[in-house]
C-alpha cells in the first residue's frame, strides 16, 4: 500500500529561528509555529484554539529562515511529520512529533531590504538563490500544466 506523509501549515512563529550546524558543517534550523482556528460553537458563540508545532529545516532553506524570519512573522510550511523518540534523566520514554520543512514561503508583506525580492509572497524550496522571488518547488513527477488553480463555482463545492 502507498504511503504519503505531507504536511501544510500557515502561522506565525512563535520565537525566533534558532540555527546551529552539524559536524558535517549542514545548517540546522528550529522554529516553533502557532496556527490558530476559529469557528462558532452550537450556541452561536466565537471559539478559538491554538496548535503550536515545533519544525525543523536543514542547508540553505534553515539559513534562509534564520535570515528572514522573527518571531510572529507568518509563514507557510510544506514538510513531512517526523518522529523524535528518546530518554530522559529518569529513564522515561519520550517522543514527540516534529514537521521537517521541505519547502516554505513568506506570507506576510514586509518588505524592504531585508526581504527576498522586497516583498513578501515568495517562497523557497532550499534549491534557488534567496536573493529573488522564488516559487515553492514542483514534486518530482508532477504535470505542472495540471498545477493551475481553476476557478471554483458553487456546484463544484461538495457541502
Amino acid at each position: 500500500m502507498p504511503n504519503l506523509n505531507r504536511v501544510m501549515l500557515m502561522g506565525n512563529l512563535t520565537r525566533d529561528p534558532e540555527l546551529r550546524y552539524l559536524p558535517s558543517n549542514t545548517a540546522v534550523v528550529n522554529v516553533g509555529m502557532a496556527i490558530n482556528r476559529k469557528w462558532k460553537n452550537q450556541q452561536g458563540e466565537q471559539q478559538e484554539e491554538t496548535t503550536f508545532v515545533d519544525c525543523e529545516a536543514f542547508g540553505r532553506s534553515a539559513e534562509v529562515i534564520n535570515q528572514y524570519l522573527r518571531k510572529g512573522r507568518p509563514v507557510f510550511i510544506e514538510g513531512r511529520l517526523r518522529l523524535d523518540q528518546w530518554q530522559d534523566r529518569e529513564g522515561q520514554n519520550r517522543s514527540k512529533l516534529k514537521v521537517v520543512v521541505e519547502n516554505f514561503q513568506f506570507v506576510d508583506s514586509r518588505g524592504g531590504a531585508d526581504a527576498p525580492g522586497g516583498g513578501g509572497g515568495g517562497g523557497y524550496s532550499g534549491s534557488e538563490s534567496p536573493s529573488r522571488p522564488v516559487a515553492v518547488a514542483t514534486p518530482a513527477g508532477v504535470d505542472t500544466n495540471t498545477q493551475a488553480h481553476q476557478p471554483v463555482g458553487e456546484e463544484d463545492i461538495p457541502f
